[in-house]
């Protein structure tokens, strides 16, 4: 049964190990959609994303995510593409969004996922024959996770929101 969003994202950690096993097509048709339906600029949803499982294309996207090669290991990798034409000022923040929804909804549904920033452009623009005119904003493999990592250290709420003002300590 999947779990609710706060869990999802209470739960949701960087998954580097993945087991050799599929993403049944509705589940991915879901995590998909949970993209699909994210908020943009004017709804203008300017992104555009590409769904990897060809074993040879997702090697190659591991050697062009500066070597991450285990990001292969994965059923599917997503790269999230923004189109500026499409929303000048907000096309990678909307792609992001985007991207975190169905980070959350494969969270939700037990799948694992990792953010993957760290990249080489042009070469991953390259393996997936994206045009020139379009960004790669991020990628995130998403697979049946082999590892249970413990959650990572968070900054106090008292460092990081303020009361009306910046340094104003926040009164709950």
């Amino acid at each position: 049964m999947p779990k609710d969003a706060i869990e999802a994202i209470m739960e949701r950690r960087s998954i580097r190990k993945y087991k050799p096993e599929p993403i049944p097509r509705e589940h991915l048709t879901t995590i998909l959609e949970a993209g699909r339906q994210a908020p943009s600029a004017g709804n203008r949803q300017p992104w555009r994303f590409v769904v990897v499982r060809d074993h040879e294309v997702k090697r190659r996207l591991g050697e062009a995510c500066n070597n991450q090669n285990w990001i292969a290991d994965a059923d599917v990798i997503v790269a999230g593409l923004s189109v500026p034409a499409e929303s000048e000022r907000w096309h990678d923040k909307d792609v992001m969004i985007a991207m975190q929804n169905m980070i959350i909804a494969a969270t939700a549904l037990g799948y694992g996922t990792c953010w993957i920033g760290a990249f080489n452009h042009e070469k991953v623009k390259e393996v997936l024959g994206v045009p020139e005119d379009i960004n790669v904003v991020a990628l995130t493999p998403i697979g049946v996770p082999d590892e249970t990592p413990r959650q990572r250290p968070r900054k106090e709420m008292n460092q990081i929101f303020f009361s009306d003002r910046y340094g104003e300590q926040l009164k709950l």
